[in-house]
């Protein structure tokens, strides 16, 4: 739908390329001549990032791909992202659409088209080498997600918003826009004449972000973003405190486990040291959400109220372990065994990348040691490797046994070949701070 604009963006100063470079300067990040991505979907906020960052990146010499997604959720969907195509043919900048296809679900259907979106963005992404991913989340937006954190009792972390750069698998999210008023990206769009597509979903309101829209003045979002960057400058400081600590009390192993100084965690703060827990089990046991923090919280009492009991949260063992605090992977809740296809690359069990050799004499089963059914190297020479984590340590096997366990140097005779393990864990233990721009 093809949407005029209000009077409000008509009296806004339309932003400029100087303060879109200046933006992308304070984040930083960028090669010389670099290959960048954008999610455009047709409206006005995205169109107008698009708009600049092409003259942005000519400027520099480098390529900017300017992404649709289709949700194919309404049946002007197709027309809308082939009027988007013709929009970018006409400035010069190459476009590529993306289809969501197959099922839809009946229900969460903006959380799972969102998370649709960034699987196939991403993926273009990383199939094409680019690092950057642009997106043109605004003032307003930052100040709806404010309130609906707010709402939902989150923390200073929470209450921060959303952070200028996030890291994802294989390139990075850039919202350089969070400090600049909707106003001034649709004044933008009046001043290149260009035209502009409006989603009716934005303005439904059954959904919490279309009635927040709808309910929240100009002044209320001058208020909400003053808040917003004083609850930013709290988590910038939190996190690099959290950071410190991390790197001198934490270990992290290649073979997918942890060790935890039991004295740091002792004598560091209640919410660091559970800030501190929170962290290596995410990291440790791959889970898709960040822990609850009452249950961290009682993670960390009973670990220091009784220091010989091992625990368990969010899929990984706490054990202590001479002196320090073992973590590994709870082996009952990891992922199952997966047959090795040659040739292929895979993401197993969230942690681990593993790339397998283009031709073989067999195709093997891949998964953790204790998932095997076969313990005898149990007993060899461990390299050091608390044995304990055992159990939960990468292992290769087919129909006749035992065909490696990497991190502890076994080898079946002949075994030469083998498929690539690396500890990518989709929850890194340290990873780029909150960003305000």
């Amino acid at each position: 739908m093809l949407t005029r604009l209000d009077p409000i963006s008509r009296s806004a100063a339309p932003l400029s390329l100087a303060e879109l470079a200046a933006a992308f300067d304070a984040i930083g990040g960028f090669e010389a001549r670099p290959l960048v991505a954008v999610a455009v979907s047709g409206g006005p906020d995205s169109l107008a990032l698009t708009i600049l960052a092409d003259r942005w990146m000519r400027e520099r010499g480098g390529r900017l791909a300017a992404l649709t997604v289709d949700h194919g959720l309404r049946p002007e969907s197709a027309g809308e992202a082939q009027a988007v195509a013709g929009w970018m043919a006409a400035r010069g900048i190459e476009h590529h659409v993306l289809a969501w296809s197959g099922p839809k679900p009946a229900t969460g259907i903006q959380e799972a088209a969102r998370a649709a979106r960034y699987g196939l963005l991403a993926e273009w992404c990383r199939a094409q080498g680019c690092l950057h991913l642009l997106t043109a989340h605004h003032r307003e937006d930052q100040a709806e997600t404010y309130l609906i954190r707010k709402r939902a009792g989150s923390g200073i972390d929470g209450l921060a918003g959303m952070s200028a750069l996030r890291e994802l698998a294989g390139l990075r999210l850039v919202r350089p826009l969070l400090a600049v008023p909707k106003a001034r990206l649709t004044a933008l769009l009046e001043t290149e004449r260009q035209p502009f597509l409006s989603d009716p979903s934005n303005r439904n309101p059954v959904f919490e972000r279309a009635r927040l829209r709808r309910d929240t003045a100009v002044g209320d979002v001058e208020r909400l973003s003053a808040e917003l960057r004083d609850y930013g400058r709290q988590r910038i400081a939190r996190e690099r405190q959290l950071d410190r600590l991390l790197g001198s009390a934490v270990t992290l192993h290649p073979a997918g486990f942890a060790i935890i100084d039991s004295l740091a965690l002792e004598h560091a703060e209640a919410e660091l040291g559970d800030r501190l827990l929170g962290r290596v089990a995410l990291c440790i046991g791959g889970a898709a959400y960040p822990l609850r923090r009452e249950r961290v919280s009682y993670l960390r009492a009973a670990l220091l109220e009784c220091a010989e009991r091992a625990r368990t949260l969010g899929g990984c063992r706490f054990i202590p372990w001479r002196g320090r605090l073992l973590v590994i992977r709870e082996l009952s809740r990891a992922a199952s065994p997966v047959r090795l296809i040659l040739g292929t690359e895979l993401f197993w069990d969230r942690r681990f990348g593993v790339t397998a050799p283009p031709h073989g004499a067999s195709k093997p089963m891949l998964g953790y040691l204790g998932q095997s059914g076969m313990r005898r190297v149990v007993d060899r020479d461990d390299g050091g490797l608390p044995r304990l984590a055992h159990p939960v340590l990468p292992a290769l096997w087919d129909e006749t046994g035992l065909i490696a366990v990497p991190h502890l140097g076994y080898f079946r005779a002949g075994a030469t070949v083998l498929p690539r393990l690396a500890f990518h864990p989709v929850n890194r233990l340290s990873h780029a701070g909150f960003t305000v721009v």
